[in-house]
């Protein structure tokens, strides 16, 4: 869909209008006139959403922002809960029952508001010990019994641990391990584009770059790798798409690789992304790689460091492994543009990914400083 932003009117804007209302983040307007308008009380409504919510600030209703305000109309309790095959169930009401699962201890995967075969058989267990029939479905008895019940464990702490053991027990080495690198937009779509005297700068271009050389040094240290999508000008894959292709592939790890933009030309620097929530429910092992990537990253680069954060893009949310988004440097930057455009220094980010990637599966006992592994071989060894 296309976006729906400042100025426009319509059923669609009534319709966003009354979920912001719903939620305490707009006021009915006094003039029903406003009523379908997209005023500017409207877009910082849907701004405060956006950055509740972790998406993409803009104040715009796109496609990501629509199906988070949609899910958003559900709470727990409103609705029969059930696994669906063909078209599972999407809300904040599964979200909030994959939390209180997790925190009593049962295995739901990701608290990503999808109400998937996974977390079915969480529920399923619960109701086994509770003496309720194992359906995995949540009606009124069983919402009952969950709303007598107390919390066992605080926060994410079980998914944590599921997460620490299943990278401990597959060994440090990259040999057979399964790797999705997603270079970002493609297609119709450029990202940001910047011109450049005779020339014509764009993120899909450069990502993709950046893609190709990382697929030949991870291939070489013994990955297999796949991109979520080629060079040639048809149309991209959504984001949905591409995290379905990682799960469908049970990949072990994503890597979404963006160049960012900004009106400010000053805006520099390097920053990575990994599914997190404002309640702080986190991806461990998906945080755990975007430190290291944005560590190795600003060491051997020297671009500025933007740090890390909690997003809960689709991208990342719906991934079943650990997965990140690196934004490598602002195209619109004079600074930043002129080391991405120089292919020795997409070589060096690349070096820093690979790096990121291998400390990633080495044991706490065994890991090395920032900046030193060598990725020059073509088969990644052991430290000594």
């Amino acid at each position: 869909m296309r976006a729906i932003k400042r100025g426009e009117r319509g059923p669609a804007v009534t319709e966003i209008r009354s979920i912001l209302v719903a939620l305490g983040l707009l006021q009915i307007p006094a003039d029903p006139a406003e009523a379908d308008d997209f005023t500017v009380v409207v877009e910082r409504a849907v701004r405060a959403f956006q950055q509740d919510r972790g998406l993409s600030v803009d104040g715009e209703v796109g496609a990501e922002t629509w199906r988070a305000l949609d899910a958003a109309r559900w709470t727990l309790g409103a609705r029969t809960l059930y696994f669906s095959v063909s078209d599972p169930l999407r809300g904040d009401d599964v979200r909030q029952l994959q939390e209180r699962l997790l925190e009593m201890g049962y295995d739901v995967g990701r608290t990503d508001g999808v109400y998937g075969p996974r977390t079915a058989r969480g529920l399923s267990a619960f109701q086994r010990e509770m003496g309720l029939p194992p359906d995995g479905t949540c009606g009124p008895q069983t919402l009952q019994v969950l709303r007598r019940l107390g919390r066992k464990v605080v926060g994410g702490s079980p998914l944590k641990l599921r997460e620490e053991v299943t990278i401990r027990q597959t060994g440090p080495s990259l040999v057979g391990r399964q790797i999705i690198v997603d270079p970002g937009h493609g297609g119709s779509d450029p990202g940001v584009v910047v011109p450049d005297g005779p020339l014509r700068w764009t993120e899909s271009d450069l990502a993709y770059d950046l893609a190709t050389r990382l697929e030949g040094r991870l291939a070489a240290a013994g990955m297999r790798v796949h991109l979520t999508r080629g060079p040639l000008p048809i149309e991209a894959p959504s984001d949905l798409d591409r995290a379905q292709l990682a799960n469908d592939l049970a990949a072990d790890l994503l890597i979404s690789l963006h160049i960012d933009g900004h009106q400010n030309p000053d805006a520099d620097g390097v920053a990575t992304y990994h599914y997190g929530t404002s309640n702080g429910v986190t991806s461990t092992m998906g945080e755990r790689l975007a430190g290291l990537v944005q560590r190795e990253i600003v060491a051997r680069t020297g671009l500025r460091n933007c740090h890390t954060h909690a997003k809960t893009w689709e991208l990342l949310r719906y991934t079943r492994m650990p997965a990140v988004r690196v934004d490598v440097g602002y195209l619109t930057s004079p600074k930043d543009r002129a080391q991405l455009i120089d292919p020795m220094f997409r070589e060096r980010v690349v070096e820093a990914i690979v790096a990121a990637v291998q400390r990633m599966y080495y044991p706490v006992e065994i890991d090395v400083k920032t900046g030193t592994i060598d990725v020059s071989a073509l088969r990644l060894a052991l430290p000594s």
